[in-house]
């Protein structure tokens, strides 16, 4: 069962969002939050899978709560999903930075958020299709960091090709099948990979295959 926390300052939004999630045969909804601190003492105190975030709360906003939680040890099993209801480029950019595994905006169809919960609970990284690979390129043109050349040096060849299929957004199925091996097998590729990269989720690594670039705290 998926146990998903719901973090949003209005109530009508939690209530939507919980007669989705729990009308789901592996979905349940572990407790809700109406600002940051709530959140934060929530997810440590229920350890749900994934956090469903808005951005804009009062006390403490979705971002630096996310950085709190991406940046707990103790918290490295639970997932973030972004929402938000703009789709700006600079929620996106921040959004990755803090460890979000996933971003969407609240107008998304029923059905692709459930997605989302899913493939972040498995490993997945999730992007709203609005957010388009132009958004990531930016993101890497702005960051002042050197290319992680001694990082990347450190793949295989098989590695980079997974990296580079996890860069264009291919799921572990979809890469397996690309590379005609068991999906177990490139989930373990891109496990290992992003261990030698610091990546601390599939969402940073999308990031680094398409920059090369690795933030300070993504390497150990």
């Amino acid at each position: 069962m998926i146990r998903v926390l719901l973090a949003d300052d209005q109530a009508l939004v939690r209530a939507g969002f919980r007669a989705l999630l729990d009308a789901q045969p592996d979905i349940a909804v572990a407790g809700e939050a109406a600002d940051g601190e709530e959140a934060l003492r929530l997810v440590r105190e229920l350890r749900p899978d994934a956090v469903l975030m808005d951005i804009r709360m009062p006390l403490l906003d979705g971002l630096a709560a996310t950085r709190r939680i991406t940046g707990d040890a103790d918290l490295k099993d639970v997932k973030v999903v972004m929402l938000t209801t703009f789709e700006l480029d600079e929620y996106v950019f921040e959004a990755i930075r803090s460890g979000a595994s996933g971003f969407l905006v609240k107008d998304t169809e029923p059905d692709e958020l459930l997605r989302a919960v899913r493939a972040v609970v498995q490993g997945d990284a999730l992007l709203s299709p609005g957010v388009t690979r132009r958004l990531i390129a930016e993101f890497a043109a702005r960051s002042k960091e050197p290319a992680a050349a001694d990082a990347l040096g450190r793949l295989t060849e098989r590695e980079r090709e997974v990296m580079a299929l996890v860069g264009i957004g291919l799921s572990n199925e979809e890469i397996a099948r690309r590379l005609v091996v068991s999906p177990l097998t490139a989930k373990t590729h891109v496990s290992r990979t992003m261990v030698k990269l610091g990546a601390r989720d599939r969402a940073q690594l999308v990031v680094l295959a398409e920059s090369g670039l690795v933030r300070p705290g993504w390497l150990g």
